[in-house]
């Protein structure tokens, strides 16, 4: 006890030794502090590294991000832009079609009312008498039967004794207006017929109605 007592008293931690383990104290009380200042400091750069490392990775993630959705605005505008442009090509085909019916129509129209039954008649006399007499076998005529009709009351023997050759005619249903005609009994065929001469009238206006079409879609 006395002992005890001995180093608790003033004169025991005055004594050399009591300084020393008051020094040895003090310095793992700084050692520590150090270390745990130390420590802490680590843990605060790991801390800034990882947010710094959770910030750069957020914003690749949102640039990526970003970047595709630019990507899918481009893309659908892209197939928009090819729908629209697909949609005007459809509709240009369609109004020219629509066109070229509304024109055939028109043609064969006209056309019907042009070949009169007269002015057939006239039309196949002048054909069949600059024919001659060089073709061989008959001629043969199809037409429908109302324009037949006038041709064999007011035509048929009189061409028929000028060129001395048999005319033979046929009615069709087929035709609406016009004629077909064959120099050499039938072999072969020359197409009169109302529909025929509207497709080649259509032929040469087709171009002038292309261009027509192009101008007013510029306009």
């Amino acid at each position: 006890m006395e002992d005890l007592m001995l180093f608790k008293s003033d004169k025991w931690w005055g004594h050399p030794m009591a300084e020393d383990i008051r020094d040895l104290i003090d310095k793992i009380q700084s050692e520590g502090i150090q270390a745990a200042e130390e420590k802490a400091r680590q843990i605060e750069d790991l801390a800034r590294q990882r947010a710094e490392e959770i910030i750069s990775s957020a914003k690749l993630q949102a640039d990526r991000m970003l970047s595709d959705a630019h990507e899918k605005i481009r893309r659908e505008e892209e197939n928009k832009r090819a729908l629209l442009a697909q949609a005007g090509r459809d509709l240009l085909l369609s109004i020219r079609s629509e066109i070229n019916s509304m024109l055939r129509a028109l043609i064969i129209s006209d056309t019907q009312k042009a070949l009169t039954p007269e002015a057939l008649s006239r039309l196949l006399s002048e054909m069949i008498l600059r024919s001659g007499r060089s073709e061989l076998g008959s001629i043969e005529i199809m037409m429908r039967k109302e324009d037949l009709e006038s041709f064999e009351n007011h035509y048929l023997h009189t061409l028929s004794e000028a060129t001395k050759k048999e005319i033979r005619l046929k009615s069709s249903d087929e035709i609406s207006g016009g004629f077909i005609i064959s120099y050499d009994s039938g072999r072969s065929w020359f197409d009169f017929s109302d529909e025929s001469l509207a497709d080649f009238i259509g032929e040469h206006l087709k171009p002038k109605l292309k261009n027509i079409l192009e101008d007013s879609r510029k306009g």
